[in-house]
């Protein structure tokens, strides 16, 4: 086999690649012109490895920087000017529309005087016609309104079910062979937490989760007989 390789002449060749032991050293000699496509191809492989790297890298610096925000950043309990734009989709959401309604609703004396029902109603036909689907529903709910002081938005509505059952709409009272369920809807959020601002820890910090949110609920047949 060295002997193959010792005697290998092949015209048209400029460089060679030295193998083997010193004592045992051979020469294979390689065309310029397939070694010029090697080397474009070995370069070409570098610069694109090079490039993706960098774009990963500057992927994670993005996602991994935050702002951290002094309490001067946050008047009148507004969000920065930077994070609006994240908020752009939270009019959609029936679970903050809600609220301006259910504070109004809770301030006024009528319905102060009346005691808000805590479980599961008794519905009549001639009672209901005119009432909100929530009420008119044979698995009826109510909402809530949930606060929390370092989240944005602060104030959402909550459903919360009245009946562990179904309202039958023969007899207008609870049976349990169908199953009272909330319906959860995802929404975006932001969570304010502590952070350090110009060296010193007292600034925050936002960080986007999802919260899942009863927004209503539903009669569904259960999962078994038992």
């Amino acid at each position: 086999m060295g002997e193959a390789f010792q005697n290998l002449d092949i015209p048209g060749v400029e460089y060679g690649l030295m193998f083997g032991k010193p004592s045992e050293m051979l020469l294979l000699r390689i065309p310029a012109a397939a070694l010029r496509v090697q080397w474009f191809l070995l370069v070409t492989l570098a610069l694109v490895t090079l490039t993706e790297a960098n774009r990963a890298g500057s992927h994670h610096h993005h996602h991994s920087r935050r702002h951290c925000f002094s309490p001067e950043d946050l008047k009148d309990g507004e969000l920065p000017r930077l994070l609006r734009s994240r908020t752009a989709r939270w009019d959609r959401h029936s679970s903050l529309q809600l609220v301006p309604h259910l504070e109004s609703e809770q301030a006024s004396p009528r319905r102060q005087r009346r005691q808000p029902s805590q479980g599961c109603p008794d519905l009549k036909l001639q009672d209901i016609l005119n009432k909100e689907v929530n009420e008119r529903s044979i698995s009826p709910w109510r909402y809530r309104i949930d606060e929390d002081e370092n989240r944005y938005p602060r104030k959402l509505a909550f459903a919360e079910c009245l009946c562990e059952g179904c309202v039958d709409v023969k007899t207008g009272r609870e049976t349990t062979s169908l199953n009272s369920v909330p319906i959860i809807q995802s929404m975006m959020v932001l969570q304010r937490k502590p952070c350090q601002h110009n060296g010193e820890a007292a600034g925050f910090t936002f960080e986007v989760q999802y919260l899942d949110v009863p927004v209503a609920c539903a009669c569904v047949l259960p999962r078994s007989s038992s």
